[in-house]
């Protein structure tokens, strides 16, 4: 199992640790309940070291990386960002991840963890002699401060002016002294920043930000408040045999010039219309709309549940699930069975839970 370089700090906070995607990683500090709400309230920070940090450098990187992800990277200035998937052959996911531009022939890319090894194989297996590839993520720590105090946190330990980072910029600079990589993105849908330092410094840094105010995060808050924002996971709502157009990710698709692999597949799963579409559930209550859950209406089944939590903010089970085309409409009511009686549940689009549901005072 692969270990953070945060792990004994971890193992100081008396974090309850649990193997995610191979590595071990903190799932809890003082309940998931609190750390979610200090994230919406304040600032949370969170070690997110497994996260694969890839750089792809050299003259053919852009054709590279056009040819194997779908989102347009020609127009994506140096010190900006885009998501973007990389699809297969057959307009399945093989990830999703953010790329950020470093120069015109350089890029930086963020990866899930258990795709890593899986994304850096398939880069190499299309790549020619002009494209260089250095893997960062044994020798680098990530973390994520996130909330509304996450600027007002990071400002006096950095010699950049994070403020004026616009939502997918980053920087280079200074974090406690250190030289860091600072990126305006983060998986929490608050306000927030996912800071790249060496191994060495990264110790230093989470005490301090833990000092200034940010409370330590685990993997379950990050899932709960993922799911509240509307944010796929890979495994859950993403995988490879399901296409971007299934999971409402077209966004991050340029169709406009026929240039990546899978391509031809997810415009046929576009013209012949999908037979599954993401959306987001709610319970009225307490109940949780557990991952693997059938859906119904009636007697039929209409699908089938991807991710579910009982939701700090909204005080109620929420969840994201895969249904017919039929009944992806907001409102329509669908039901899941748990000891033979049936809770229903109300579709919502998926993004974002917290504001079609409207936020409770916290």
């Amino acid at each position: 199992m692969k270990i953070s370089p945060l792990n004994q700090n971890h193992l100081q906070l008396n974090a309850r640790m649990v193997d995610f995607a191979g590595w071990s990683l903190p799932v809890s500090y003082s309940g998931i309940l609190e750390e979610s709400l200090a994230v919406r309230k304040a600032a949370g920070i969170f070690d997110i070291s497994h996260m694969g940090r890839l750089q792809i450098s050299g003259s053919g990187a852009l054709s590279l990386l056009q040819s194997t992800t779908t989102n347009r990277l020609a127009d994506l200035s140096v010190g900006r960002a885009r998501y973007s998937l990389i699809p297969n052959p057959e307009g399945g996911i093989k990830d999703d991840i953010i790329i950020y531009r470093d120069a015109p022939d350089s890029f930086f890319l963020v990866l899930n963890a258990s795709n890593t090894d899986k994304d850096i194989a398939w880069f190499h297996q299309h790549a020619d002699s002009s494209v260089s590839f250095d893997d960062h993520t044994d020798r680098t720590a990530m973390v994520a401060v996130q909330g509304p105090a996450a600027v007002s946190l990071l400002a006096p330990h950095t010699d950049m002016e994070i403020a004026d980072l616009p939502r997918f910029g980053w920087a280079t600079g200074g974090v406690l002294g250190s030289p860091a990589r600072i990126c305006r993105t983060g998986y929490t849908g608050e306000d927030g920043f996912e800071v790249v330092v060496k191994r060495e410094y990264a110790a230093e840094l989470w005490s301090a930000f833990i000092q200034a105010g940010a409370l330590p995060c685990g993997l379950g808050a990050r899932d709960a408040l993922r799911i509240e924002a509307g944010y796929p996971l890979y495994g859950h709502e993403l995988d490879e045999d399901i296409s971007p157009v299934e999971a409402r990710l077209m966004w991050v698709v340029d169709m406009s010039s026929d240039r990546f692999i899978g391509q031809e597949a997810i415009r046929r799963t576009q013209q012949e219309g999908p037979g599954r579409l993401l959306v987001g559930i709610w319970h009225a209550e307490r109940v949780v709309p557990r991952q693997g859950y059938t859906l119904f209406n009636d007697e039929s089944v209409v699908g089938s549940v991807t991710s579910g939590v009982y939701s700090p903010v909204l005080e109620r089970g929420i969840g994201m699930a895969y249904v017919s085309p039929a009944y992806a409409r907001s409102g329509s009511p669908l039901f899941f069975r748990v000891r033979g009686r049936n809770y229903t549940v109300h579709v919502v689009p998926k993004k974002s839970l917290l504001s079609h549901l409207g936020t409770r005072p916290v």
